[in-house]
């Protein structure tokens, strides 16, 4: 399984979660992979050593300097990038009641989620000019289109302006060969899930009609697929991963 082999693409989020998944399985179809992590230093080397294809990068998404020094970083260890998932996201709660965090909360996900992300597209649409065409994958969530409980109202807002974001892209530069796609997942099986759980948000999977919540390796695979470029045509489409619980 090496259809990905020579190419070399940028995973923010890498070190846990979805992003290791993603990480691991482009690694395993041939890619050379930039794993970006913020916090997760020990992990993402421990990815790194055990795939032997990336090289780790780590930048606070919040900064707009740090963001700068990810991409130049990501381009310089073999010259190009060919691949960008956007995957590093937080999931923050905040009442509308909580004046004291309400526009910390908005800023802080809004920067991380969407801001950042937006910057990194910008840089890959310029390099990807240049190269005769790229490809972007952004991870969005299934609350980009039916919401999300009132707390994360920052989190579903921010997906939803990823995935306008995306679609954008796709129509304004598919010409140039730029291809982009979103994945929407609902609950995986992830410590943001278990994190949901434990401040009292339930069991998540009562509501999937699958039954249970989905395996970062089925968003991993989804993500490999897009980027294998079997379904140029699908540029802008949004691929869901929420095994029914919500259908559009």
């Amino acid at each position: 399984m090496d259809f990905l082999r020579d190419r070399v693409a940028l995973v923010t989020g890498g070190s846990r979660g979805i992003g290791e998944a993603i990480v691991r399985t482009l690694c395993g179809a041939g890619a050379e992979v930039v794993l970006h992590y913020n916090r997760g230093e020990k992990e993402a080397r421990k990815i790194a050593s055990e795939t032997g294809h990336c090289l780790c990068v780590r930048a606070d998404l919040e900064d707009a300097s740090s963001v700068e020094g990810l991409w130049s970083e990501a381009v310089g260890w073999r010259g190009r990038i060919d691949m960008l998932v956007n995957n590093a996201g937080i999931y923050e709660p905040v009442s509308v009641e909580d004046g004291g965090r309400w526009e910390e909360v908005w800023q802080r996900t809004l920067g991380i989620n969407l801001i950042s992300a937006a910057d990194l597209c910008r840089k890959a649409i310029l390099h990807f000019r240049e190269r005769g065409g790229g490809t972007i994958i952004n991870v969005a969530s299934r609350a980009a289109f039916r919401g999300d409980d009132p707390e994360y109202m920052p989190y579903a807002a921010s997906k939803g302006g990823m995935v306008s974001l995306t679609r954008t892209i796709a129509r304004g530069f598919a010409r140039e060969g730029v291809l982009a796609y979103t994945v929407a997942p609902g609950f995986v099986e992830t410590e943001m899930a278990r994190e949901f759980v434990r401040r009292g948000g339930g069991d998540p999977a009562r509501e999937i009609p699958l039954g249970s919540l989905a395996p970062p390796q089925e968003v991993a695979n989804v993500v490999a697929f897009l980027a294998s470029g079997a379904v140029r045509h699908a540029t802008g489409a949004t691929i869901d991963i929420n095994g029914a619980s919500y259908v559009h």
